[in-house]
């Protein structure tokens, strides 16, 4: 510890040269799994977290198996702490700009846990010296200047006794000290192995500390001291909880509640708590500061697992049980979104839902239900991507992605989800595109893009669109295709591009009159109306508003006909055809009234307003901006003389179109 305080005071290489230091100080703490090193990372930001008023930030770039953590996700992550939204979507180059933006004139403290190399860790550096960074990992992290590792061994033969008598208690370590001394070398002063040493010894008050030293010292055939100790107290766990503690290995981001214990083992809910109660006091998983009940693997224990499981498992086996903790997952999640609707506000058919559930599996409230979802959710993603990464589980797969959907929708809204269904429909995207299965590739593709045009990446948003419709004849599903004609008139829209915008709303409206669907018909005329008057062709917009007016008509929605006429005096006035932008204008209040449209009504008596003023009757003028005021009241004046006044572009009626569709 003295050796990582005196290192954030040492004057770095920029400071020697009579540059002031461009980026964050970044320590660098050195070791083996199981040697403490994250412990002593967690112990520095605890001592150092006065000095850091905006907070520690954590992250870990490791997945359990070993797998590397994108540096697109570690850097939403952070992102996510620092409530600082992020665009669904973005690649790791915008994430990493926008998180070194969020960090400056911030002093906060970045613990990255278990990082592989510096090519992860370098993205994530702020920008600013008033930032530190304590890194764990392996070994150095070349490529990343002024960084001198601190690296851990085993603890001295002191320390080592101390922290072994904290694991077992004081009694046999001061009564024989000798055959403490030999336990601390039969585990190589490990800390990890010194704490399961402990554990095992803690379990069993009648045990010799000498005999658990010579059974660890003749366990030859181990490679490690961890490996040692960890297979004699693995053996002396019975034959259950040993299956159980086994296909812990197979818990999604290394973090296990105890549904998950249960589904993966087949035992009860009651019985995997007790079982990771008893791992827990054996030092064989870590409780998890969490609001609800979890344990973490250790790292380090991980691949120890794995071996076990591949070898005294069968590969059925293993399979079902991930397909257990698949199905129970889905279960969780459909019951997350039912407590949504417990409150009377939701249809029948779900409270009766709810109500049906097993009780082990039902929340008591929604606050409850959310609070579970925000907790697991880094386990439930991960349960997403590795199911879909097995490849002979996509069934299960689909259904988690669908539900997992859902739950997020319920409890955040589409817009507050968005980030993390990105990344769910590029999960379905991958599954459809092996099982070939076009329809949900086209419904994929559909979503994919929608959130990318909402973030601004229109040219990938209309290769997804193309891609979609193509998926979408191949599955022969007129919604898929009309939607995504649609979805690419709007992108070239986006892109300015006229011609082409009003062409593919033209097929789309096409084939929408061919089956019959007359409101989604007069819902394009409108859209087609919009690009027309954007492009200045004001009397092919007209020609098409009067369609749209029309069809809404025949529909009988009289709200959509009220806007229609609204959107069509708007383009009569830019015409330059006032008298009849007026009449227009007046037929739209009456259908507005109908309606029920108090704000429709009072924009229109706004747009009225302005319109006599330019034909020179102020009188009748001020007459309908009083309507206007008593409807919504003076504090809305100013908002509705932006939307009929041209501050708000004529695609109004198109925005609240595609809403009310959605």
């Amino acid at each position: 510890m003295k050796e990582l305080r005196a290192d954030i005071d040492r004057a770095g290489l920029d400071t020697l040269s009579g540059r002031k230091a461009p980026r964050a100080r970044v320590l660098l703490i050195a070791g083996r799994p199981g040697s403490g090193r994250t412990a002593l990372a967690e112990e520095l930001a605890r001592q150092l977290a006065g000095e850091y008023p905006d907070g520690l930030l954590r992250a870990r770039l490791t997945e359990p198996d070993g797998a590397r953590v994108p540096t697109e996700r570690t850097a939403r992550e952070l992102l996510d702490a620092l409530a600082v939204p992020a665009p669904p979507g973005a690649g790791e180059d915008v994430l990493s700009e926008l998180l070194r933006d969020a960090l400056k004139g911030r002093r906060a403290l970045l613990l990255l846990d278990d990082a592989v190399d510096a090519e992860q860790v370098d993205p994530l550096l702020p920008d600013t010296p008033d930032c530190l960074v304590v890194a764990v990992s392996g070994g150095p992290l070349t490529g990343i200047p002024d960084v001198r590792p601190c690296t851990l061994g085993g603890l001295d033969k002191a320390a080592a006794v101390e922290l072994l008598t904290r694991a077992a208690g004081p009694v046999r370590i001061k009564v024989d000290p000798r055959a403490a001394e030999s336990l601390v070398e039969a585990c190589e002063a490990h800390p990890a192995s010194l704490m399961l040493a402990g554990g095992w010894l803690s379990a069993r008050p009648k045990a010799a500390v000498a005999d658990l030293a010579k059974q660890v010292h003749d366990m030859a055939e181990e490679t490690s001291s961890l490996a040692r100790v960890f297979r004699q107290a693995y053996a002396t766990l019975s034959g259950p909880s040993a299956r159980i503690l086994r296909l812990l290995s197979l818990a999604p981001a290394g973090h296990v509640d105890p549904h998950t214990a249960s589904a993966l083992a087949g035992c009860s809910v009651s019985g995997a708590k007790a079982a990771l109660g008893d791992f827990a006091a054996l030092g064989l998983v870590r409780p998890v500061d969490s609001p609800i009940q979890q344990y973490e693997v250790p790292g380090c224990l991980v691949p120890l697992l794995r071996n076990l499981t591949e070898t005294l498992d069968r590969p059925a086996e293993i399979q079902l049980a991930r397909a257990r903790m698949l199905e129970r997952t889905v279960r969780l999640l459909q019951s997350c979104r039912a407590a949504t609707e417990t409150d009377g506000t939701g249809p029948l058919g779900d409270r009766d839902k709810h109500e049906g559930l097993p009780r082990a599996l039902r929340f008591p409230s929604r606050a409850d239900a959310a609070e579970w979802l925000r907790v697991r959710q880094p386990a439930l993603l991960a349960a997403a991507r590795l199911a879909v990464a097995d490849g002979d589980l996509d069934t299960l797969a689909r259904r988690l992605m669908a539900a997992l959907t859902r739950a997020l929708v319920a409890h955040r809204g589409p817009e507050g989800a968005a980030p993390e269904l990105y990344g769910i429909h590029r999960l379905v995207l991958d599954v459809a595109e092996r099982r070939n299965l076009p329809r949900e590739k086209a419904a994929a593709l559909l979503n994919l893009a929608d959130l990318d045009a909402r973030t601004g990446r229109t040219h990938e948003a209309l290769a997804r669109y193309r891609a979609a419709l193509d998926a979408g004849r191949a599955a022969d599903d007129p919604y898929a295709t009309g939607r995504a004609m649609e979805s690419v008139g709007g992108a070239y829209q986006e892109l300015g591009d006229w011609s082409r915008a009003s062409d593919w709303y033209g097929r789309a409206l096409a084939q929408r009159l061919a089956r019959g669907e007359r409101a989604d018909a007069a819902r394009l005329y409108g859209r087609i109306g919009v690009v027309h008057t954007y492009a200045g062709r004001y009397g092919e917009a007209l020609r098409n508003w009067s369609s749209a007016v029309a069809g809404h008509r025949k529909a009988g929605d009289v709200a959509a006909q009220a806007r229609a006429l609204s959107e069509m005096a708007r383009v009569q006035e830019y015409a330059g055809r006032p008298e009849e932008s007026l009449r227009t204008c007046q037929e739209a209040v009456e259908w507005a009234r109908h309606a029920k449209d108090v704000r429709l009504q009072a924009a229109l008596q706004l747009r009225l307003a302005d319109t006599l003023e330019r034909l020179g009757d102020p009188t009748a003028a001020r007459l309908h901006r009083g309507a206007a005021e008593r409807m919504l009241g003076a504090e809305h004046q100013e908002a509705m003389r932006l939307e009929t006044n041209g501050g708000v572009p004529p695609s109004t009626y198109e925005i609240r179109s595609a809403s009310a569709e959605d």
